[in-house]
């Protein structure tokens, strides 16, 4: 390891091939374009070769998307073959790969594991046909049901359940239907993203033009509330705003590592990498990235240092989203608001233990707002 790198990095593929596209996602992804598949994994391997210094060793390998299990088993094969060639990763590697519930089946698992993926993540999102539909999954709750089965039988142990509230006309009563199905699957991690309106998305365009409406703020929060207590009762811990996990060695090593500066090192198009000050991103776009790469040239779009200010301030905001919460050693180059931090923690929003800040479940609501109102 390097002084700049000590703890071991994450390394990130950004797989940007989906049969459809989501109304509501935001994430960079190109549809239903199969005939690119091979030139994409080709250059892959092309960007491996040519990577910064100062990532040695990677503890977690993230497959993210777009539909990472849009690949055939061959592709995939190529990519980890590609990648061991290229990096070093520790026998206790997390191997994650995002997938659609659509597309698993007994082979495609039994390859997964063949090429050493340890954790799986199924985007099931709900289990009622209604909130399905009008996110415009391609997958069935029938359809969930069975690849989470098949999930299981493979012999994965560690496998999240993605699901999304905060759904317009989505009750209370059939969100708790979903969670507590998700909960008789046993799995060791479960995500619940509230619904956010993107400007780019479909729903983003809807939304401006008054033809979406989402629920009410009280809403959100009763929503909120109520999955924090049903998973806790459950053994889960919530270890994040939007995450649980039957454990804390269920948390998701890699996600973690977004959470407090830890290196990590994303590859393919719209991948971000940061390092000690330093964070960069790919272009946001398959034929520029695929120009950049066969010409041998830079796939980066984007690059930014930070000062010691603003990660202190990154440290805040990212801390205050987790059950660690945040050093105050390791914010000391931005002053706090006095006041206002007692107030927060007379309002049962924060706690002090030890020199550090930790949100309470009612301080995860504001998470994203305490910051603010810490340092104004």
């Amino acid at each position: 390891m390097t002084s700049k790198d000590p703890k071991p990095a994450g390394l990130y593929v950004h797989i940007p091939f989906c049969k459809t596209k989501c109304p509501y996602c935001d994430f960079y992804s190109v549809v239903d374009q199969k005939q690119h598949v091979k030139r994409f994994a080709r250059a892959l391997t092309k960007e491996m070769s040519s990577q910064p210094e100062g990532f040695s060793e990677f503890d977690s390998l993230y497959f993210g998307g777009g539909t990472p299990s849009f690949l055939e088993d061959e592709e995939f094969a190529n990519i980890f073959a590609a990648l061991r060639r290229h990096f070093s990763f520790l026998d206790n590697t997390e191997i994650t790969v995002e997938v659609n519930p659509d597309d698993i089946t007994a082979d495609k698992l039994r390859n997964y594991k063949d090429f050493g993926v340890n954790r799986v993540s199924i985007g099931v999102q709900s289990f009622s046909e209604k909130d399905l539909l009008f996110l415009g999954r391609r997958h069935s709750a029938k359809k969930s049901r069975e690849a989470i089965s098949l999930i299981r039988e493979a012999g994965f142990k560690n496998f999240g359940i993605d699901l999304m509230n905060g759904l317009p006309g989505q009750t209370l009563k059939r969100w708790e239907v979903t969670l507590k199905e998700a909960v008789s699957f046993a799995p060791a991690h479960i995500s619940c993203y509230q619904l956010t309106i993107a400007e780019r998305t479909a729903f983003g365009k809807m939304f401006s033009s008054g033809n979406l409406r989402l629920p009410s703020e009280k809403r959100q929060r009763d929503v909120f509330l109520c999955t924090s207590k049903l998973l806790t009762e459950n053994g889960y811990v919530h270890y994040e705003v939007s995450n649980f996990a039957r454990g804390t060695r269920y948390r998701s090593r890699h996600n973690m590592k977004y959470w407090d500066h830890t290196p990590y090192l994303g590859l393919g198009p719209a991948a971000h990498s940061f390092i000690g000050n330093r964070r960069w991103w790919n272009s946001t776009n398959l034929s520029k990235y695929f120009s950049a790469v066969e010409r041998k040239r830079s796939t980066i779009e984007g690059v930014e240092s930070l000062s010691p200010e603003q990660l202190n301030l990154e440290t805040l905001l990212l801390g205050l989203r987790t059950y660690k919460g945040v050093q105050l050693k390791d914010i000391e180059a931005i002053p706090l608001d006095k006041a206002q931090l007692q107030k927060l923690i007379r309002d049962g929003k924060l706690k002090m233990d030890r020199g550090r800040l930790i949100p309470t479940i009612h301080g995860y609501l504001i998470a994203d707002r305490m910051p603010i109102l810490l340092t104004s």
